[in-house]
């Protein structure tokens, strides 16, 4: 009989970042239930901070006194750490407001696009100028406002562009229709539209239009689910080790896309079951390959590749060239990494295949320890712990870097990594 875990994830970043936004920009005081409390949010209440805003922390809830007419200081200096959506979201938070604002990132996020997004601004009428490289942080936002109208935004690279304009909308005074060219990661610009709901706005959709109107945001009391990718890799352990886990607060309601990658796993041979208000993942002992297309869940890939060796059959990820623009390029970051272990790996400008190893499934073939190249990104780390648990002597150049999602990652999984292997040879 193997162990059987009961996991509390800590809240997602996802929903964290966008609440923060939405109770900054609503009329009235918001109550964030059960936020997540990492490197990435924290930065991003602390730029609210900088800009002005109320923001009261308690360790089960933030506080954040809404303004709708924008930052309450007309200058202000905002360093967006490592965070993607602190880097993306504050810029357009502040377009809204009057004043001038400096925003920059760690060099980690100025290596990071922004141009799509940018681009729209200032077809927007905003006055933002890059002061070294163009698409790039660091940059200068003069705020007076925005109008609103008509844009046109390429959200292939990264559905934030997207969601950031879509957050923007109700804070212009007439209003914003913005079409798409493209778009990836669809799940989490369903994220942003219901997290607008909640907080008073109604999204809606002609085509490829997203028509938002103008009129502001309500405050309100707002619950934060657990992080779905975060779930991930407890998930992977649940199905790699044939052990059994279970993560309460993530259902079949759940806002996430990423809660799909459990799908993923019972493609693979993995029992699933997907209750109101919880999840839980049982390994068989058998993993079958699969090819499957990440482009919704890409946040996932590095989960799956990471299990991958273990499969019966090649498993095959496709449609995540917007991975090798993330915190590392992630799709060269597993493949080297999985060779540095033994495995047999063949990647595209949009793929990555893993082959099983000689020795079979049972024993992940001929797979040894190593030691780990995170390249500074959170989700490498957590994702190749899950491998650890099959291959021994696996360490990592930088565990340290998963406090930008999950401080207590390691304490938390060697916790599980227990659970699962008790009574596993009985």
């Amino acid at each position: 009989m193997r162990g059987m875990a009961l996991v509390d994830i800590p809240g997602s970043k996802s929903l964290t970042a966008r609440a923060l936004f939405l109770a900054a920009a609503a009329d009235g005081v918001t109550t964030l239930q059960r936020p997540l409390r990492s490197d990435d949010t924290e930065g991003f209440a602390e730029g609210l901070t900088r800009l002005g805003y109320r923001v009261g922390r308690t360790p089960d809830a933030w506080q954040v006194d809404g303004r709708p007419q924008g930052p309450a200081l007309a200058e202000a200096d905002v360093y967006c750490r490592d965070g993607a959506t602190t880097a993306r979201f504050l810029p357009t938070l502040a377009a809204a407001g009057h004043g001038t604002y400096r925003f920059d990132a760690s060099p980690q996020m100025r290596r990071r696009p922004l141009l799509p997004l940018t681009r729209a601004l200032r077809d927007l009428g905003v006055d933002l100028r890059h002061e070294e490289a163009e698409g790039h942080h660091p940059l200068t936002v003069r705020a007076s406002g925005v109008e609103g109208g008509d844009v046109v935004l390429d959200a292939g690279q990264s559905s934030q562009y997207l969601t950031a304009l879509l957050l923007l909308g109700p804070l212009t005074r007439t209003g914003l229709r913005v079409t798409v060219t493209d778009l990836v990661s669809v799940p989490y610009v369903e994220i942003t539209i219901a997290m607008m709901r909640a907080f008073g706005v109604e999204v809606g959709r002609e085509g490829d239009t997203y028509v938002v109107p103008p009129g502001g945001y309500r405050a309100t009391t707002y619950a934060i689910e657990p992080d779905a990718s975060t779930a991930s890799y407890f998930f992977a352990a649940a199905a790699l080790t044939g052990g059994e886990v279970t993560v309460p607060g993530l259902g079949e309601h759940a806002l996430q896309g990423d809660l799909g990658f459990v799908d993923v796993l019972r493609r693979m041979g993995a029992r699933v079951d997907v209750g109101a208000d919880r999840t839980t993942v049982s390994g068989t002992g058998e993993l079958h390959g699969v090819t499957v297309n990440m482009r919704d869940i890409s946040d996932t890939m590095p989960t799956l590749a990471a299990i991958a060796p273990f499969a019966s059959g090649p498993v095959r990820i496709e449609d995540v060239a917007n991975t090798r623009v993330k915190e590392c390029d992630r799709l060269e970051a597993c493949a080297q990494n999985l060779r540095r272990l033994g495995a047999e790996v063949a990647t595209g400008p949009d793929w990555i295949e893993i082959r099983p190893g000689a020795a079979g499934s049972r024993a992940g073939g001929s797979l040894t320890g190593a030691d780990i190249k995170t390249y500074g990104d959170h989700r490498i780390v957590m994702s190749f712990a899950v491998t650890g648990l099959r291959v021994p002597g696996i360490s990592f150049d930088d565990p340290g870097c998963v406090r930008k999602t999950f401080p207590g990652f390691h304490e938390a999984f060697a916790e599980l990594a227990k659970v699962l292997r008790k009574d596993s040879d009985g």
